[in-house]
């Protein structure tokens, strides 16, 4: 692989944290990896065999600029194909809300990693049930700014939500972080309802039950 350029710039939150959760040395694929933020992350802090898969072709191209072993692919259909096992650790940033089928592509990062880790914006929040219950339309925060009728996000969920499909999968929480919009970090251990009220996004590292 390509090395990658020195990272530099600042680290998205939940970057930061999954980072955190992987080893160094790692065989890494980062599915909808976007411009290469937390896949160029890794490569620089973790000496990661870094791959990635991207459905836009700009997206893939800015990645292979900065030096990123990155193909266009897309999650909901082209995750069959990697064979069991192929990577240590499986990643879906921010993505999974946007999948047409959320349930099969977990199963497909569960298979492909021995680890899988997972990030999404918790619709569970504070503000996003004030705004429903007071407004009775459909919320926008900084972390959904679309509108419901432009917005990729077809399957949004809460942090209880996510907790059930990884029970349904077969699949254990090794680690789970929830956070605000001051990047204050709230351990989902400690309380799933008020970390289901309190966090703004979640990342969850999973494994399959042995």
């Amino acid at each position: 692989m390509q090395k990658a350029v020195p990272f530099s710039g600042l680290v998205r939150a939940d970057h930061a944290l999954i980072a955190e959760m992987v080893t160094p040395r790692a065989r890494v694929l980062d599915v909808g990896c976007a411009d290469g933020a937390l896949l160029h992350l890794l490569a620089a802090t973790k000496d990661v065999d870094a791959r990635g898969v991207e459905l836009s072709r700009e997206k893939v191209n800015q990645c292979v600029t900065r030096g990123l072993s990155v193909i266009q692919g897309d999650a909901d259909r082209d995750l069959a194909d990697y064979p069991d096992q192929a990577f240590d650790f499986a990643i879906l940033s921010l993505t999974i809300q946007a999948t047409r089928h959320p349930k099969t592509v977990l199963e497909n990062l569960l298979r492909i990693g021995r680890h899988a880790i997972v990030s999404f914006p918790n619709f569970g929040h504070w503000r996003i049930r004030a705004q429903l219950l007071l407004s009775g339309r459909m919320p926008m925060t900084p972390n959904l700014p679309e509108p419901w009728y432009t917005t990729a996000d077809a399957h949004l969920c809460t942090i209880k939500d996510f907790v059930d499909l990884v029970a349904l999968v077969d699949a254990e929480v090794e680690d789970a972080v929830a956070f605000n919009a001051k990047g204050q970090r709230l351990p989902i251990k400690r309380s799933l309802s008020l970390q289901n009220l309190l966090g703004e996004k979640a990342v969850f590292k999973l494994r399959r039950k042995s």
